[in-house]
C-alpha cells in the first residue's frame, strides 16, 4: 500500500521532497559548525528558514491525507521514533515525530463528520494549551521532568550551537490537523500553511523577547489557531451559514 504514495504525491512534489529532506539533513547533521550567530539571528535563521523548511515537507506529504496506509504508517512510525530517542538519534527522532503526528493527524481529521468541528477545536484547544504551559502538566514537565517535553517534542537546532527550540507534538498534530481540514474541506491550504508557519515563527520571536525562564517556553496552539481561523474566516463562516440553512 505504502508502495501508491508516489503515484498519489505526483513526480514534482517527490522530487521536491528528497531535495527538501536532503537539504534538512544537511543542516542538522552540520548545524553546529555553522557561525555561531547572535541570538536573534538564529530566531531568524529558525523561524524564516529551518521551520518553513521542517513544515514544507507536510505540505509536500498534503495529497496523502486520505490515504488508505496513513493510519498503519502513523502507527507504525511511533516505536521508530521511541528507538531513534533511546538510542540518541535526536534528528531522525525529531522527524519521525512529526511524520507520526501528521499521519495520525490526518487519520484522526477522517473521524470528523463536519467542518465545524474542526472551528470548534480551533476556538478550545488555544485555551487548554495556555493553562498546560502556564499552569498545568506541561509546566510541570517542562520545570521538573525535561527529559520527558525533550522526548515529546521536535528540536529545531540553531546555527552553530547545540541548543535545541522546541515544538510539542500537539503542536505538530494541530497543524497538520489544519492543514489537512483545508484540503478536506477545500479551503486555502497554501495561504493557511504560510500563516500558520509564520504563527509558530512568531511564538518563537515572543518567547525569546519575553524570555519567560520560569515556563520554558510558550503555547503555540493560540497562535496557530488564529492563523488557521485568519486564512479561512470568510470560508468558514459560509460554509457553516449553508450547513445552517439546509439543517434548518
Amino acid at each position: 500500500m505504502v508502495g501508491g504514495a508516489p503515484a498519489l504525491l505526483g513526480t514534482r512534489r517527490v522530487a521536491a521532497l528528497a531535495v527538501l529532506a536532503a537539504a534538512l539533513a544537511v543542516y542538522f547533521a552540520v548545524h553546529e559548525s555553522l557561525p555561531n550567530l547572535t541570538k536573534w539571528w538564529d530566531v531568524a535563521v529558525l523561524a524564516l528558514l529551518v521551520m518553513p523548511a521542517v513544515f514544507g515537507l507536510v505540505w509536500l506529504l498534503l495529497p496523502l491525507w486520505r490515504a488508505r496506509f496513513v493510519p498503519g504508517l502513523g502507527l507504525a512510525l511511533v516505536p521508530v521514533a521511541i528507538a531513534c530517542e533511546l538510542v540518541g538519534f535526536d534528528s531522525l527522532a525529531s522527524f519521525a515525530k512529526l511524520c507520526a503526528a501528521t499521519f495520525l493527524a490526518w487519520w484522526f481529521l477522517s473521524l470528523f463528520e463536519a467542518l465545524s468541528w474542526v472551528v470548534l477545536v480551533a476556538f478550545v484547544i488555544p485555551w487548554v494549551d495556555a493553562f498546560s504551559v502556564f499552569r498545568g502538566p506541561t509546566n510541570t514537565i517542562v520545570r521538573d521532568r525535561p527529559g520527558i517535553f525533550d522526548a515529546l517534542s521536535f528540536g529545531y537546532p540553531f546555527p552553530g550551537a547545540e541548543g535545541l527550540a522546541r515544538l510539542g507534538v500537539p503542536d505538530l498534530v494541530f497543524f497538520a490537523l489544519f492543514l489537512g481540514a483545508t484540503a478536506r474541506w477545500i479551503l486555502r491550504p497554501a495561504l493557511t500553511w504560510l500563516l500558520m508557519v509564520a504563527s509558530f515563527g512568531a511564538t518563537i520571536v515572543l518567547a525569546v523577547a519575553w524570555d519567560p525562564a520560569d515556563l520554558g517556553g510558550l503555547p503555540a496552539l493560540p497562535l496557530l489557531s488564529v492563523a488557521f481561523l485568519l486564512a479561512n474566516a470568510d470560508l468558514l463562516w459560509r460554509r457553516l451559514r449553508e450547513r445552517e440553512a439546509v439543517s434548518g
